[in-house]
């Protein structure tokens, strides 16, 4: 990818989800439990960073662990850290900074949005929303999240990079 970011997203089990980001410097692997809607809260987080909150957090559970994403935008860049928890069931109250800093980089918001849209749409051509639902078990495709977060990209990014122009 362009920047040297990267991200997948691949159903890897019943349940279970692995998630893979990098910045041709270093790059960060979780696999994901369904404890949450953990794709959907990855749309969601990157389409608030269209509005006027500039701070988005959300969690993937790794049973038991969490990892605990910030994205601070910064005008047309994001910046973003991965906190990890041993115990997401005690975490809750814990500040980003009880956390261990397992990941960082600042990408374009741009360049960020469509690296995790094409990665979203891909899980979508490869299982449709009937499969998705059949591995991920506890929560639909968030259908309703990809096309925020595709709508917001297109009008807000000057993004040169080819985008999918169709849904499964």
């Amino acid at each position: 990818m362009a920047n040297g970011l990267k991200f997948s997203w691949e159903l890897s089990g019943s349940g279970w989800a692995t998630c893979l980001i990098g910045d041709g410097f270093s790059e960060r692997k979780d696999i994901v439990s369904y404890c949450t809607d953990a794709l959907a809260d990855l749309l969601h987080g990157l389409a608030g960073l269209y509005g006027l909150a500039p701070v988005q957090r959300f969690s993937f559970d790794l049973e038991p662990a969490e990892v605990r994403w910030v994205l601070r935008s910064r005008g047309s860049e994001v910046d973003l850290a991965i906190y990890r928890f041993p115990d997401m069931s005690v975490s809750f109250d814990a500040l980003d900074q009880d956390g261990t800093l397992v990941w960082g980089s600042t990408q374009p918001r741009g360049l960020l949005g469509h690296v995790v849209l094409e990665a979203a749409q891909s899980v979508l051509e490869v299982h449709g929303e009937d499969g998705y639902l059949a591995k991920w078990v506890q929560h639909s495709f968030p259908m309703g999240a990809l096309q925020d977060l595709r709508r917001l990209h297109l009008q807000h990014d000057r993004c040169e990079l080819q985008h999918a122009v169709t849904i499964a």
